[in-house]
């Protein structure tokens, strides 16, 4: 039988459950209270993954491995965060969007529709990846819209207020 690393505790928001750990584990004490899903199936019972503070996690979406969610992030819809990804301050993951890999994702940027972010990347600021859009490797994307099928890798760094897109030949 596997023992359970959190609880749900009832909260202030319509629809909503707060989570509170039951044992310690990575930088959580066992008592702390953390964010928010709608179900226990937002967040993993095994490995580390964790939301904290006021961050939301609803629908079918999916924290699992040892990701975190943080802030006043939003992970909802069918997206899913895992490995070591981070989302944090006000950043949103929805659609089937998938943040993985050490990928952090910040700011107030927006991750939606099949979009993805892995491996070791950065994507912040006012950044919108959505369709089929792909930023992974060491890239770091800040105030970027990328969409279509645009894929940004390696040691690409894109800053300021620019569209990146892919058009269908």
């Amino acid at each position: 039988m596997m023992t359970k690393k959190y609880e749900l505790l009832p909260s202030e928001i319509k629809g909503f459950f707060r989570i509170r750990a039951l044992c310690d584990f990575s930088d959580i004490s066992a008592g702390t209270v953390g964010g928010l899903v709608e179900s226990e199936n937002n967040l993993s019972q095994l490995g580390n993954a964790w939301i904290y503070d006021d961050a939301q996690v609803s629908g079918n979406a999916q924290v699992s491995g040892d990701a975190r969610v943080s802030d006043s992030a939003i992970v909802c819809e069918d997206a899913h965060v895992y490995n070591t990804a981070w989302i944090a301050n006000n950043a949103q993951v929805s659609g089937n969007a998938q943040v993985s890999g050490g990928a952090h994702v910040i700011d107030d940027a927006q991750i939606c529709s099949n979009a993805q972010v892995f491996g070791k990347a950065q994507v912040g600021g006012n950044t919108c990846l959505f369709d089929d859009a792909q930023v992974y490797g060491n890239a770091q994307v800040f105030n970027v819209n990328v969409f279509g099928g645009a894929q940004l890798y390696g040691d690409t760094k894109l800053f300021g207020l620019r569209m990146l897109f892919l058009e269908n030949q």
